[in-house]
Formats: C-alpha cells, sequence, structure tokens
C-alpha cells in the first residue's frame, strides 16, 4: 500500500510518501515541503498548492492520500489558511480517484508513538526510527505528513473495515425491522382469518 500523507498549511505544507502494510514496517519513497509566499494574492498561492499536489499524486500514484483533519484554534486566521489548504489537498485526492481519510493530530500522534499527548520532538523522533532515516525529515511540516501516511498505513484499513462493518449493520438492522412489521401484519391477518372460519364456529358452539 502506498500512502501520501498530506500536512496541510498555506504557507508550508508538508507532503509524505510512504509505502507498507498494517503490521508491518513502513518504506519511506519521498518527502516534500510545498511553500507559498504570504504577500501573493490568496488564489495564486491555492492554485500553486493545488497544481504541486496534483503533480505529486499522479507521480508517486499512491492508492490513498491521508490528510490531517483541522480543528479549531485560537487564531482564526491560521486555522482558515489550514481549512483552506486541507480543502485543496482533499481535492487533489478526490480528482485523481483516490479515497481520501483525515485523521486528528492525537489520532496520528497515537498511532505513531503510542501516546496521543506526544510533542512535536517525540513524533519526529519516532517517524526517524520508523522509516529507518538516517536524519530526521526537516522541516517538522514534512514529519508530520509522513507521520500521517504512517497512522493510514497501520489504522485505516481497520478504520475502513469498521465503518464498514457498522454501515452493514445500520443496513440489517433496518430491513429485519421492516420484515418483522410485515410478518406481525401477516400474522394478524392470519389470526383473523382463522376466527373467521366457519369450522371454528361450530366447534365452538359445540363446546
Amino acid at each position: 500500500m502506498r500512502v501520501i500523507g498530506v500536512d496541510p498549511g498555506l504557507t508550508r505544507c508538508g507532503v509524505g510518501v510512504v509505502e507498507g502494510r498494517p503490521g508491518r514496517p513502513c518504506t519511506l519513497v519521498a518527502y516534500y515541503v510545498i511553500h507559498t509566499d504570504p504577500e501573493d494574492d490568496l488564489a495564486l498561492r491555492l492554485l500553486h498548492l493545488d497544481t504541486t499536489l496534483t503533480r505529486l499524486v499522479a507521480e508517486h500514484r499512491p492508492g490513498s492520500v491521508a490528510v490531517e483533519r483541522v480543528f479549531s484554534q485560537h487564531n482564526v486566521r491560521t486555522v482558515m489558511g489550514t481549512a483552506q489548504a486541507s480543502a485543496v489537498a482533499v481535492l487533489a485526492g478526490a480528482r485523481a480517484g483516490l479515497p481520501v481519510q483525515t485523521y486528528t493530530p492525537s489520532e496520528v500522534k497515537a498511532a505513531v508513538t503510542g501516546s496521543g499527548q506526544a510533542d512535536k520532538a517525540q513524533m519526529t523522533a519516532m517517524v526517524t526510527r520508523l522509516l529507518r532515516m538516517d536524519a530526521p525529515p526537516r522541516p517538522a511540516d514534512a514529519a508530520d505528513a509522513l507521520a500521517l501516511a504512517i497512522c493510514h498505513i497501520w489504522r485505516g484499513g481497520t478504520r475502513a473495515k469498521l465503518s464498514a462493518a457498522a454501515d452493514a449493520v445500520r443496513i440489517r438492522g433496518g430491513a429485519p425491522g421492516v420484515a418483522a412489521s410485515e410478518q406481525n401484519a401477516r400474522g394478524r391477518a392470519a389470526y383473523g382469518a382463522a376466527q373467521r372460519r366457519p369450522g371454528r364456529r361450530q366447534q365452538e358452539g359445540a363446546g
């Protein structure tokens, strides 16, 4: 399984490409940091991000895309830029016909380090170790993107199976309810018909 992880950001957007299977060591393919100039027009910055991500998806041909889920921050301007970059990353995956999964930072930290409270240094150190890299990936955006890809490889399949199972239960749960209602209705009709049979009335009269 090859996954592109995207740590969205408008000024710096981390991209990591990793291969692996659940429960097995992962292999580094490549990593990048896409930069845009804060002085440029927003439309141009988003266009550059979209063009570069589209090119990287076409170049590396991943099986899926993992993007960090945007969460609320006190700095509204920062979270808006992150949300815009996240939307571009999701669109790049969807345009290529790939499944796109989002993860919260705590989910990624727990998958990679075993603790949802790990700090940046711990995350970078663990990513370096897991991918058997000679030096830590820099800047931290690249390490975060690689961590997202690792998280998806190790947990994405399980999450997808659980989601599919839950959907199946909901579907099956609805069908028996309808069938049970129909059976109950048929049962009541049959009971009413039996009550109206002449033979039953005669037997009751004879008693």
